[in-house]
């Protein structure tokens, strides 16, 4: 039989099992609906969850934030994406934080929130997310569930190994999904081999306000590079990036990339690597990228262009990156709390491959080493491998951790959860998923410091769980209870997006620091209105700009007139309330954007150009008190030339 046929043949083998053990899914439903799981996950009205969740947005490019247990959507994040809801993206104040070298980019796909640490455990001060499509990471601030900054990535295509974060959040790393040539230039795709690299970034993260700046990126071969995750207690200062494609082809990658029996996981000495940087190995390389950031006295978005990057090339730099073989097209990388395991899921194997951080270094010191690629040593299998979990589920993807001593894998195929013993590696529970699950998640679970007692599942396909909604099937997470022996499945609830990955944390770890309202007395906006006696509209030739106030329940002014067809109208709303969550709101009828939502105590700015004469009304869009339909005004358009003269009250 040819090795095709093999190939074929296993392949219809997976979907079988995969169809069987769905089938059999349906007919035995753990707890679902019953009395125990409803009053697990019942949060009374006024009471809080215990656990924040964030998932990834996928294809919406934001960010969303759940209660757990009870599932409830809390708020959806803007951060790569327009927002009409809050006007992130429209307002003239955050246009700037969608900034790219390839111009203003107002979407993205992001797949992985990470938060950042101390000591190895969760802190709860950011929470980071990639935008794989224009490679990009954000930082969102948790005091105000706001995004504080975007920083673009040069040289990648493709930013889904990101943005994993070390030990004590000294950098969030960066890996390409697609390599390409670097610098860009005019090549024949054929020359895949001879011309594309990848990079690791590795983007220093300033402790005290969390301002980011790539630091170092490694130029490597051209795979694919997946996930990545920061090493821990004796790991730390080491991180892993998994990788497939190591056949480096470049078309019908399903089968060319898929012949070798092992891929790799890179693991990165970043100690040794600002060792070289201090001693001037690395190679500054022009590049073009953005930093865009949120300046909370102004309450507008900063844009810095930097022109340049520092590469290091492992080929000067000894002891700096090795190849771990992994079987096979490893998706996750996943180092357990104590920081001795690297666990890696090859999705086209029938194992998962458990890596010794201690056999490693042995490895290394005895020089294993099996051969090299684009001069990085491979070090031997067998001379780094602390064990295997066999009967592990059909495609394993990720592992997420306890702290009581087990490991959760994610198995796409056969659609379930399998419950492993690290040390032994012997599986001890599985539990199905309905269906297809991708990424896993348990708060605390890629930390020092794991909070065991929910896993939540986050799932691909979703036909038959929910109401219909049309050729396009809503996405969706599980809620598992992990705190005993067997694990059981407590809640459905659907997602923001496309889930990828996930991150909990305590409710406590965050609730308490939340930022209420923006001190007025420390509103620095360039058209900040800081009482209604300012209230006033200038004329600057054909720009008109008003600095209007709201409180409840009026604007100031809120009726404008000698505005004329041509004009360039901004509004620059100043909410005066200091009371919290009071937001007001501020539509224009035919403005081509969307509205404001300013919170107590910010400026925020609407652009408005008129093209037809008349009078159109502007109002609020949030409800503030009882008479909120009572917040309204006009503009008078007159034609251009008009010798209206330009008035308010």
């Amino acid at each position: 039989m040819s090795k095709t046929m093999i190939r074929v043949l296993g392949l219809l083998i997976s979907i079988g099992a995969f169809l069987l053990i769905a089938e059999c899914a349906k007919k035995d439903k753990p707890m679902l609906g019953s009395d125990d799981a409803a009053s697990a996950v019942y949060v009374a009205p006024g009471d809080y969850d215990e656990f924040y969740a964030f998932t990834s947005g996928g294809f919406s490019g934001q960010l969303g934030v759940y209660g757990l247990p009870s599932g409830r959507l809390f708020k959806e994040i803007p951060v790569f994406s327009l927002d009409p809801e809050n006007g992130y993206g429209f307002n003239e104040e955050t246009k700037d934080m969608l900034k790219t070298s390839f111009g203003y980019i107002p979407w993205d796909d992001s797949h992985h929130p990470e938060l950042s640490q101390t000591d190895g455990v969760t802190d709860g001060r950011w929470i980071f997310i990639n935008g794989n499509n224009t490679p990009r990471v954000a930082r969102i601030d948790l005091r105000t569930f706001e995004t504080a900054e975007i920083i673009e990535i040069p040289n990648s295509g493709g930013n889904h190994g990101s943005p994993f974060i070390t030990q004590n959040s000294e950098y969030v790393v960066a890996s390409t999904r697609f390599s390409v040539p670097i610098p860009q230039a005019d090549v024949s795709i054929t020359s895949y081999k001879e011309n594309f690299n990848g990079t690791l970034s590795f983007i220093k993260v300033n402790p005290d306000d969390g301002h980011m700046n790539i630091e170092f990126q490694i130029m490597v071969p051209g795979f694919d590079y997946d996930l990545a995750s920061g090493g821990k207690g004796p790991s730390h200062g080491w991180a892993f990036f998994s990788s497939y494609n190591s056949e480096q082809a470049n078309t019908l990658l399903e089968v060319n990339a898929s012949r070798n029996d092992k891929d790799f996981i890179a693991a990165v000495n970043w100690k040794k690597a600002e060792e070289y940087l201090a001693q001037g190995k690395a190679k500054k390389r022009p590049a073009e990228y953005y930093r865009n950031y949120m300046d909370h006295r102004t309450h507008s978005a900063v844009s810095e262009l930097n022109k340049s990057v520092m590469i290091l090339d492992p080929a000067d730099c000894p002891g700096l990156i090795y190849y771990l073989p992994t079987p096979k097209s490893p998706h996750g990388v996943d180092v357990d709390p104590s920081g001795e395991y690297i666990v890696g899921g090859g999705k086209l194997a029938a194992v998962v491959s458990v890596h010794s951080f201690p056999k490693m270094l042995k490895a290394i010191e005895d020089e294993k080493i099996i051969g090299e690629a684009g001069g990085i040593p491979i070090l031997d299998y067998d001379a780094t491998i602390a064990g295997e979990v066999t009967n592990v589920g059909l495609g394993p993807l990720h592992t997420e951790f306890d702290g009581k001593g087990y490991a959760y894998t994610s198995a796409f195929i056969s659609s379930e959860v399998v419950k492993w013993k690290l040390g032994t590696w012997e599986v001890v529970d599985r539990i199905p998923s309905y269906y297809s699950i991708g990424h896993l998640m348990i708060p605390g679970g890629g930390s020092m410091k794991p909070w065991g007692k929910y896993l939540v599942a986050l799932n691909k396909m979703t036909k038959d769980r929910y109401l219909s909604t049309g050729p396009e099937l809503a996405h969706a997470a599980q809620l598992i209870d992990i705190s005993g022996e067997k694990m059981k499945l407590l809640l459905d609830f659907p997602t923001v997006g496309e889930p990828h990955y996930a991150q909990g944390i305590p409710a406590d770890l965050v609730h308490p620091k939340a930022k209420k309202i923006f001190p007025l007395e420390e509103n620095e906006h360039p058209f900040v209105t800081m009482k209604e006696a300012d209230a006033r509209v200038e004329r600057d030739g054909n720009i008109i700009h008003v600095y209007m106030t709201t409180i409840r329940t009026h604007f100031k002014p809120d009726n404008i007139e000698g505005v004329q067809v041509g004009d360039i109208v901004y509004f620059h709303v100043t909410n005066l309330e200091q009371d919290w969550d009071i937001p007001h709101g501020f539509a224009m009828q035919g403005a081509k954007n969307s509205e404001l939502l300013v919170m107590p105590g910010a400026t925020n700015t609407l652009r408005w150009e008129p093209k037809q004469v008349g009078v159109f009304p502007f109002y609020c869009t949030d409800f503030c008190s009882a008479l909120h339909q009572e917040m309204q005004g006009y503009v008078r358009v007159s034609p251009k030339g008009s010798n209206t003269p330009l008035s308010f009250n």
